[in-house]
Formats: C-alpha cells, sequence, structure tokens
C-alpha cells in the first residue's frame, strides 16, 4: 500500500540515518504522551512538531477528567497535574448538575488547568525516557510499503528531509497533514460559529464552581483555572462573524452581561480567540502502517471538557499495543484493536458533546422548555446522572470482549488496593500489564520485564489480568494454574 499527499512534493536527498520504529507527528497532549509511553517501553521514538518549541499550545482544552487522571496516575504524573490545577467536585452546565463527588474512582473531580500545563509534564516525561523531540519540522509528505514509512518533512531552515520508520502516528489535529496524507476522508459539519474564548481575571468570583447559563439566543460558560485567571467561553446566535475578525475584551464583558445579568469585573486579558466548533469523525484510525489519535481522529463541540481526555485515551490505547507488536510479543494483528475499541468511543464522545452543545444553542421557545423539562427530569434520576456523568468522566467506557468472556473483560479496572499495602495503579506504572490473583502465580517470574505479579489485599478469589492501559484483558473466577498461563500466554506473550 501506498499513499502520498502531494504528487509534486520533492523528496529529499537528506535521508534520516538513523530509522526509528515509530514516528510520531504532533507534540499535543495526545502525542506527548504516545512518544514518553513508546521511549519508556524501550522503543526508540521521534515526534515531529512544527511549532517552534517556545511557543505554547493555546486551545480550548481546560481540564482533565477522572480517567485521564488515572491513566496519568499509572505513569506517576497524576500528582504533581494535581498540585498546579484546581479540583471542581461539581459542575451545572445549563441547569444539569453532574456530580463527581461519587465517582468510582480515586479521582472525585475535573482538575481544572490549561493544556499547556499538561503538555509540559508530557513533554519532560518524554524528553526523560529518551524520546527525540523535533520541533519545527513540518510534514510535506508521506509514503508507505510493505516495510515500513517514509515521512517528508521540512526542517526549520526549509531544508527537506525524509524520516523513516516502522509505524507513524498522526496527531497533528483537526488539519492533520497525516490525514491528509493517506487520504482519509474527515466527514461532518460545523454546529456552532463564532465562539469567543477568553482566558481574563475576574473582580467577582461567580456563585458555583463551573457556570454555564443560557439566555436570549446566547449562552456563555466561566471556569475557574485557579490561578486568578478564568476560561470564559460564550456564543450570541445574532452575532455570527468570520473567525478572522479580532476579539477585544469589550465584547466578552458584552456577552457576559447579556447572559449573566453583570460582567464580573473581566480584566488582563492573557488570551482572546475566536473559533468554531466542528463535529468530524475518520472511518477508519487505521490506514495501513499509519494511525491517527485525537483531533486528527475525532474533533467535537468542547461541551464536557472530553476533547483533550479523549485523546489521552486514544493514545493510552495505541502506545503498549505498538510496544508489544514492535517487542515481538504479539502479533501485527493487535494493532487493528485500536481501531476496533477506540473508534467506537470516539462516535459515542461526538454524540454526548453535540447533546450537550445543543442544550446550550437551544432559542426558541418550544426548544427552551423541552431543554427545562430534560433537565428537570435528570436531576430527579440518579442512575441517569450517574451514567451521564461516567460518559463524560470516561469511567463508562468499556471495550468489547470475545463471546463467553469472564464479565469483567474489556471493562476498567479500578484503583484497587493490593496486597502489602500497594495500589493497582501504582504498579501499573511500569508500562506492564498486572496479574492479580487469590494467592499469587509462579509463573509471572519469567515475565518479570512485561508482568506484575500481585494479590488481592481483599482475599478476593476472581483472577484478573489488567492490560497496561488498565482494562481488564482476562478474568476468570478461581481458575487453575495451567488456565492462568494459558490466558498469561495469549497476552503477555
Amino acid at each position: 500500500m501506498e499513499s502520498t499527499m502531494d504528487s509534486s512534493t520533492t523528496v529529499s536527498s537528506t535521508t534520516d540515518s538513523t530509522p526509528r520504529p515509530v514516528i510520531v507527528v504532533g507534540a499535543g497532549p495526545t502525542g506527548l504522551l504516545l512518544a514518553g509511553d513508546l521511549a519508556a517501553a524501550g522503543v526508540p521514538v521521534t515526534l515531529v512538531e512544527k511549532r517552534p518549541p517556545e511557543i505554547s499550545n493555546l486551545s480550548r482544552a481546560f481540564g482533565l477528567h477522572a480517567r485521564s487522571l488515572e491513566q496519568l496516575d499509572a505513569r506517576g504524573l497524576a500528582e504533581p497535574l494535581e498540585a498546579i490545577g484546581r479540583p471542581l467536585d461539581r459542575i451545572r452546565f445549563f441547569g444539569l448538575a453532574l456530580d463527581f463527588a461519587t465517582l468510582p474512582s480515586r479521582f472525585r473531580h475535573v482538575l481544572v488547568l490549561p493544556q499547556y500545563e499538561v503538555e509540559k509534564v508530557l513533554r519532560r516525561r518524554a524528553e526523560e525516557a529518551g524520546a527525540v523531540l523535533r520541533f519545527g519540522t513540518e510534514v510535506t509528505g508521506l509514503r508507505q510499503d510493505a516495510e515500513g514509512v517514509t515521512v517528508t518533512v521540512r526542517r526549520a531552515d526549509g531544508t527537506p528531509e525524509d524520516l523513516r520508520a516502522a509505524y507513524a502516528v498522526g496527531t497533528d489535529g483537526v488539519h492533520s497533514a497525516v490525514r491528509d496524507a493517506v487520504g482519509l476522508p474527515f466527514p461532518g459539519r460545523a454546529v456552532i460559529r463564532s465562539v469567543v474564548i477568553a482566558d481574563v481575571r475576574l473582580a467577582e468570583e461567580p456563585q458555583g464552581q463551573l457556570v454555564g447559563r443560557s439566555a436570549a439566543g446566547a449562552f456563555v460558560v466561566m471556569v475557574p483555572f485557579g490561578d486568578g485567571y478564568h476560561r470564559v467561553v460564550g456564543w450570541h446566535r445574532e452575532h455570527n462573524v468570520p473567525e478572522s475578525e479580532p476579539v477585544g475584551l469589550a465584547e466578552v464583558e458584552e456577552l457576559v452581561r447579556l447572559v449573566t445579568g453583570r460582567d464580573f469585573g473581566l480584566h488582563d486579558p492573557r488570551w482572546l480567540s475566536r473559533f468554531h466548533s466542528e463535529e468530524r469523525q475518520v472511518p477508519a484510525y487505521r490506514a495501513g502502517r499509519v494511525f491517527l489519535a485525537g483531533d486528527a481522529a475525532h474533533v467535537h463541540s468542547p461541551a464536557g471538557g472530553q476533547g483533550m481526555n479523549t485523546g489521552l485515551q486514544d493514545a493510552a490505547n495505541l502506545s503498549w499495543k505498538l510496544a508489544a507488536v514492535l517487542h515481538g510479543r504479539a502479533p501485527e494483528t493487535l494493532l487493528d484493536t485500536y481501531h476496533g475499541e477506540r473508534h467506537p468511543v470516539g462516535r459515542a464522545v461526538l454524540r454526548s458533546s453535540g447533546g450537550m452543545i445543543r442544550l446550550a444553542m437551544a432559542g426558541r421557545p418550544w426548544s427552551r422548555a423541552l431543554r427545562s423539562l430534560a433537565v428537570a427530569a435528570l436531576d430527579h434520576a440518579g442512575p441517569v446522572q450517574r451514567r451521564a456523568a461516567g460518559l463524560v468522566t470516561g469511567l463508562a467506557y468499556a471495550y468489547a470482549a470475545p463471546r463467553g468472556a469472564h464479565r469483567l473483560t474489556g471493562t476498567r479496572v479500578p484503583d484497587v488496593a493490593l496486597a502489602g499495602g500497594g495500589r493497582l495503579y501504582e504498579a501499573l506504572r511500569g508500562g506492564r500489564f498486572v496479574l492479580i490473583t487469590a494467592d499469587g502465580h509462579k509463573g509471572a517470574e519469567d515475565r518479570a520485564d512485561r508482568l506484575a505479579a500481585e494479590r488481592w489485599a481483599s482475599g478476593r478469589r476472581t483472577a484478573v489480568l489488567v492490560r497496561p492501559d488498565g482494562y481488564a484483558a482476562w478474568a476468570a473466577e478461581d481458575p487453575t494454574p495451567a488456565a492462568t498461563e494459558a490466558a498469561l500466554a495469549a497476552h503477555v506473550g
């Protein structure tokens, strides 16, 4: 299979002399987590990013949900982020309340912090693990064949260069050069246009931790970062201007005043911008030796703050599979499960975030009345509300299991207590599988580089093999040693 971005692309006479198993394109949270995981697993990886290293990646993303925090905890990164973010245990979005205080997780909140703070932590980890990060390097072409992928890039000085790898992953956002190169469509449409976004200080703190309100054909969302700044996102049905139109503080003040009745003393903006929100998803997350993740694979409204989080989950799913295949511990067909597991999740996020933004955009009297009825019903339906919180936070998603498998197979495994005082997500920090049994398993020593054997603190008899991304690969009730060994051979190698 061969694909190319542009038939007129000049092939460089300068070729990278050190081919690497994986090239990751795009240094947002998704690409940085993926590159860090691969490097930590001993897989040489090069990450290329067209931005210069000193340019912050200002973004709509403003928070980490519980499932992402669990994944970061499995890498020893949750604690430093928790130290600089602001935890919110409850949000109210246009009348709909989501209570995170009862989540079945160690992290019973959404952690509000700018995306660039997440990137700083992920970048430091990737570099310390040995990933090669090349900023100021733009992808101009891509070809793939039976043996690998050639990515043509333009260096900061304009010099073209070919980079060679076994696999390439596009994490380069909505306007993905990698996605265009392999010829994959990105079907969908714009949902809402001319949304203003501002990071500002307030003289008066709004009531409630996260405020989302609508009135008079407009809406405003105000989120505290915890560093003295608030993220303000707003939209007015009658003010549909081009994205190139500059945003002034006065426009944000007027919008906030229209919806809430006061402007809260907005001042000292550090970022003002305008954007439109689209709902799109690529039909295939894999094209031969090329994969797509994050916004390169799916994009949706910022409602619920699920974008960055969904991309991080994509990376956590793909990284251990690439490492297992490249180390010869798993068949190449394992990589097909990336699309099978993550594409349905991306589709579900499009639906949930789309429903939330349409709830906010309700303008006609009958649609506002319907919204009020729906919110009232959800507020009084505990199971429905818990389900909604589970979807927004990512805790409710599970992967399909083979027919006849144990009911736990494919589900997220919570941070259970282990014998000796440890916990599961600490045991996952080596990027290994974790086998939890009642009495231990003698065969685990032979796979110590990729398997940790633990015992339940509770004395439970169920055996569970947890994948590096925290989902159950296999489970059985009080299995024989032979059955456990067969499961290890099938999944761990």
